[in-house]
């Protein structure tokens, strides 16, 4: 038997408390409801944008416990003419094209959205100063195939360090990237970064310290992001951003979403199959791996292995491939 109002109607509410009845069978249509923008998220009230106004808003008891993230497409009802006093109730989330998820560890079967409808997520680290970690930079780009997403590599402080270490364990894999610093006769240049982020919505990923406020106050002059420094004895950076917080960009070129710094970011909801997925060349070479195959490294009669050996597959890219692979596991500090 089918309830009368899917989790999709605005009508939708959780399991009723016992002994409480609805007070009419009327529920609201929302017909006047306008859409908005989640722009931030602080203690269960959100900052959205609507026309082009802030408005401060709460979810309403329709939607149960279904999360709002930042970057979500949403309709709300109430004032909507802005201003810290006035308040609108956000009724519908709409359809996402895109999330971005990760888990508290490998083996924790709950997932985190932490932002929506963003096209593009770019994994920034520092060439030194902290020292870059491949960890975080794997299993981010794990999270962005996962997601549908495209990836982009934005190596910062290329003035004290040579980048081409790094990127040559990433080229196989066809990642973009861009290279950025803050001495030298290009310090500050960042006409290919605005390049690669023009009509798109990226989301910033790294640890604490690598640059990302930095990034985001240069690409939008009044953002006002804090700015951390890094610990000369830990190599770590300070949290500086304490949420996710969407920025347009000047001459609404496309939007940024500055992310906190973070330190383990769980794979559990990724599975093998979903990841090889991503890579269309290398996944025509697994149509006959036997069944249950992951294409890891210790695999029996993986096709990987079978192109390889013939010459069908570059080595490089499959051995690239089979590391983002393992590093879905142990979500230790990167």
């Amino acid at each position: 038997m089918t309830g009368r109002y899917s989790e999709h109607d605005h009508e939708h509410y959780e399991r009723p408390r016992r002994r409480t009845r609805p007070r009419t069978k009327d529920r609201p249509t929302y017909d006047d409801a306008v859409e908005g923008r989640v722009v931030t998220v602080d203690r269960g009230r959100f900052t959205l944008l609507v026309d082009g106004r802030k408005v401060m808003a709460m979810k309403s008891r329709p939607l149960g416990r279904k999360g709002v993230v930042v970057g979500d497409r949403v309709r709300v009802v109430g004032d909507t003419g802005g201003g810290e006093d006035r308040l609108v109730r956000i009724v519908e989330v709409i359809e996402r094209t895109t999330t971005l998820r990760r888990t508290a560890d490998d083996d924790d079967p709950v997932e985190r959205v932490l932002v929506s409808n963003a096209d593009q997520l770019v994994v920034v680290t520092a060439l030194a100063d902290p020292e870059p970690r491949p960890r975080l930079i794997d299993r981010a780009l794990v999270a962005a195939y996962d997601a549908g997403m495209a990836p982009l590599l934005c190596l910062t402080k290329a003035d004290l360090a040579d980048p081409e270490t790094l990127l040559s364990t990433y080229r196989s894999l066809g990642v973009p990237w861009v290279v950025t610093q803050l001495k030298g006769p290009h310090a500050g240049d960042l006409t290919e970064l605005r390049e690669r982020l023009h009509g798109r919505t990226s989301v910033l990923v790294g640890h604490s310290g690598v640059g990302k406020s930095t990034l985001v106050n240069a690409l939008v002059p009044d953002a006002h992001r804090e700015v951390g420094v890094v610990n000369a004895v830990t190599g770590r950076g300070r949290h500086t951003s304490t949420s996710a917080y969407a920025l347009e960009l000047p001459d609404r070129a496309g939007w940024i979403i500055d992310t906190p710094g973070i330190r383990s970011f769980g794979l559990a909801h990724v599975r093998p199959e979903d990841l090889i997925g991503a890579f269309p060349d290398l996944e025509e070479m697994t149509e006959d791996c036997p069944r249950g195959c992951t294409h890891g490294t210790d695999e029996p009669e993986c096709g990987l292995d079978v192109a390889v050996a013939a010459g069908d597959a570059d080595q490089d890219r499959v051995e690239s491939f089979r590391r983002l692979l393992a590093a879905r596991e142990g979500a230790t500090d990167w």
